[in-house]
């Protein structure tokens, strides 16, 4: 009888690993095999691997791994302080934490095509709202998504707006967890509230912000739908917002070159396997 019953379970699951099998495991080695060949769909041509060499010798690629690096960066190393500055204030409050948590969460789970097709308008030269407040405040304007080296910092400014939300929320949920008798045992020493946070909130965040930091370069390493809506298939201007994942993109279903796509992406996947145990590593986060 239980074995009946578990034949059962299994034959109920039989399309769902069906459908795991076809659409993600199947890719992963197709993937990996095509990115031996020379390959543009219908004919194939054993290379070997000459097309890791030809991504690697690529200044189009690494035009595109410093792009995803420079965004990702400053991405993390802005919002993840603000962030968690942001949760600190927002639990000292006495009433409207869930007004704030709310209104710093829309961002997140706003579609990040979307969020890019509105913020094309928030960062116009003339009709854009941050052009408008930097004016009022009397900091210098930018054309923004016109020239390379503002138009990276544009979708800094996009990546910040969005992400910043998850940091807010996720510390916030964090820093309840923190044990009141530590900050009043602090008060008895004397302590004040500056002290408070920085050797004692501060110490016991350490796994939150391990934790921010190799979610976040595992996604900002695969970059690509926002700086595709901000910049085209080319990431203009002069390719100022071509990331890994476009290049991959561009080559592979623009180029026909699937060879060359795949092998990018197997060079992709090294990063973020080496970055995060790297992140791992430094951080002592453990998994």
């Amino acid at each position: 009888m239980k074995k009946k019953s578990t034949f059962i379970w299994y034959l109920f699951l039989t399309p769902t690993l069906i459908g795991i099998a076809v659409f993600m495991i199947y890719p992963i080695f197709e993937a990996f095999r095509i990115s031996f060949f020379m390959s543009n769909g219908t004919v194939e041509k054993w290379v070997g691997l000459k097309n890791y060499s030809q991504v690697l010798q690529s200044k189009t690629f690494w035009k595109a791994v410093y792009n995803t690096f420079f965004i990702g960066f400053f991405q993390l190393a802005i919002s993840i302080p603000l962030g968690f500055t942001l949760a600190s204030l927002i639990n000292g409050l006495k009433w409207g934490k869930d007004f704030f948590k709310s209104l710093f969460f829309i961002p997140y789970i706003t579609s990040i095509v979307a969020a890019a097709m509105v913020f094309m308008y928030v960062l116009h030269p003339e009709m854009g709202i941050l052009n408008f407040i930097l004016a009022k405040v009397g900091l210098p304007t930018s054309t923004w998504l016109a020239q390379p080296q503002t138009a990276r910092w544009g979708a800094v400014v996009l990546a910040v707006w969005h992400e910043l939300g998850f940091v807010v929320v996720i510390s916030l949920a964090n820093l309840q967890t923190i044990p009141r008798q530590l900050y009043e045992a602090a008060e008895i020493d004397g302590a004040n509230r500056f002290q408070k946070w920085l050797y004692i909130t501060i110490p016991k965040m350490k796994s939150t912000f391990a934790f921010f930091i190799v979610m976040g370069w595992i996604a900002s390493l695969q970059r690509f739908s926002e700086t595709y809506i901000l910049g085209g298939l080319q990431g203009s201007p002069m390719r100022s917002l071509y990331t890994i994942v476009g290049f991959i993109y561009e080559r592979g279903f623009g180029g026909n070159e699937y060879g060359i796509a795949s092998a990018a992406a197997y060079i992709l996947f090294m990063m973020i396997l080496v970055f995060t145990l790297f992140n791992i590593k430094l951080s002592k986060l453990k998994v």
